[in-house]
């Protein structure tokens, strides 16, 4: 698998990960529309040998999670899914804040129901909104995840969507396994603090690492790209590998030939010379 392994805590994953976000239906909505594919698409990603698998109980809502149930049920022990609270769905579309401790303690044991489990490997608490991390403590919320870890309902911790403020609150607090937040080639914001959870030990997780909803589009991603005959999505991941160990991916995909060319992409090997001219694009 491209770029070895990481831990989670006790945990051993693959770097290269799968996100299950794209398996819901339009716009993260209800129920896939080739059922049947979303199941092969997860069972592809086991079958390559992919031990890192990220989803949250607001995608569809409760839809990836009953998918990756269905598909991957009983799990194998190397298998670890990653899992956020935090957020739910409303009819129009929205990811409204679910924060109180009322809400985390629900959203825990529906993502526990959903994925046949007693226990969560980890839970990431996503913080700030769809325009990105907000300021503020995230003591509250995350003294609950912490308490539900003492019950032995969730096994590791993590944040998502956070500055890097909030990060350091929450291991004044307790242990982080992972960050997760907004990143990839064009998107820099984090590089101060990538290195700084490279030398605690700490996973960084970009979510959006090909750019998301609107593709990355750079000039020199597709000079690079078309040099190494690949494309571009494959350079912008194999670049993710290479900018730190801690980086974990987990570009999602509906589609079982799109999750090969990602894997494939991802072992890319890039020179020097490469890597300082992509270097450049979101600096």
């Amino acid at each position: 698998m491209p770029g070895g392994t990481w831990t989670l805590g006790d945990l051993t994953v693959t770097r290269f990960g799968y996100g299950a976000m794209q398996l819901a239906g339009p716009g993260v909505m209800g129920p896939p529309a080739d059922h049947d594919g979303a199941l092969a698409v997860l069972r592809e990603a086991a079958a390559l040998g992919i031990t890192h698998i990220d989803t949250a109980g607001a995608y569809g809502p409760r839809v990836t999670n009953q998918l990756i149930r269905e598909a991957l049920h009983p799990f194998p022990e190397s298998l670890h899914i990653v899992t956020k609270v935090g957020a739910v769905r409303d009819q129009q579309g929205g990811w409204p804040p679910a924060r109180r401790p009322e809400d985390l303690r629900r959203a825990v044991h529906e993502n526990l129901e959903d994925l046949g489990l007693d226990a969560l490997d980890v839970v990431n608490l996503r913080l700030g909104d769809a325009q990105g991390p907000r300021p503020g403590s995230l003591a509250e919320p995350f003294e609950t995840l912490v308490e539900l870890q003492q019950q032995g309902l969730i096994r590791h911790l993590g944040v998502s969507n956070v500055t890097a403020e909030q990060v350091a609150e929450a291991q004044t607090i307790a242990p982080i396994v992972c960050v997760q937040n907004l990143y990839n080639l064009a998107y820099r914001q984090d590089d101060e603090l990538i290195d700084d959870l490279t030398v605690k030990g700490i996973a960084y997780v970009p979510f959006f690492p090909l750019g998301g909803f609107t593709p990355l589009q750079s000039t020199a991603l597709s000079a690079v790209a078309t040099r190494l005959k690949a494309t571009p999505m494959s350079v912008a991941l194999a670049w993710l590998l290479r900018r730190s160990p801690n980086i974990l991916l987990i570009p999602g995909t509906s589609s079982v030939a799109h999750l090969r060319e990602n894997v494939a992409g991802a072992g890319l090997s890039l020179s020097d010379e490469e890597l300082a001219e992509l270097d450049k694009i979101g600096r």
